[in-house]
């Protein structure tokens, strides 16, 4: 239980965090909680699938080699889980009548990414214990958060837009950049204090999540 629980705690925390802060026109708890299942589900399943036949094609064997471990980042593991994500915001969540304001792509991008972020925070913090999860807590799951709320910001902006396509394709390509970067500079470890970029890619996605929350925020038609 006490694995189970820093498991989801920075999850939840997350998730109370953006419903908050959607201040003018609440999302239904029961469309959240499903596309949060969605995340953790399809998300998951379409990520394994996806992963597994690009790190076949790129063909990575070498831990050491900045090439691969790039392709790593960016591809197999940045574009695979951020596509994942894509899609259910964009074939389901996008579509349906709630979606009715820009700061709802923030919030559904979001959920879908925890949903995500919940499941594979269980399986890491099972695996190698609490330690991980803490650690997790403060990076790995926030990461998360920024990566579905800079594309849920552009893909709120698309369901609005005669460029909707720009604009979603946009969201996918920034969760996917800050995503590969993060990880990146976590695969290459092996140079002595490369790690510390990551931590600076992750106080920037931060950084530019408050701004784009505060934006779709101030231009809410349901802002009185």
């Amino acid at each position: 239980m006490l694995l189970l629980l820093i498991s989801l705690a920075p999850v939840i925390a997350i998730l109370i965090y953006i419903y908050v802060k959607d201040k003018y026109e609440k999302e239904p708890l029961g469309f959240l909680f499903e596309n949060f299942i969605l995340g953790a589900i399809v998300s998951i399943i379409i990520t394994l699938v996806l992963g597994y036949f690009l790190q076949d094609f790129f063909s990575i064997t070498n831990k050491e080699s900045i090439i691969q471990q790039f392709i790593k980042a960016f591809f197999i593991v940045g574009f695979v889980e951020e596509f994942s994500k894509y899609i259910i915001v964009r074939y389901h969540a996008q579509k349906n009548v709630e979606f009715n304001e820009p700061f709802d792509g923030i919030v559904y991008a979001l959920v879908v990414s925890m949903g995500f972020a919940a499941l594979e925070n269980i399986v890491y913090v099972y695996q190698y214990g609490f330690a991980t999860g803490l650690t997790r807590a403060f990076t790995a799951v926030p990461a998360h958060a920024t990566f579905g709320i800079l594309m849920g910001y552009f893909m709120g902006k698309a369901k609005f837009s005669d460029s909707s396509l720009k604009y979603n394709l946009l969201g996918l390509l920034i969760a996917t950049l800050f995503h590969g970067a993060y990880d990146f500079f976590l695969f290459i470890n092996f140079i002595p204090g490369i790690a510390i970029g990551a931590f600076v890619s992750l106080i920037v996605g931060i950084v530019l999540s408050k701004r784009a929350i505060k934006k779709h925020q101030q231009i809410s038609q349901f802002r009185v």
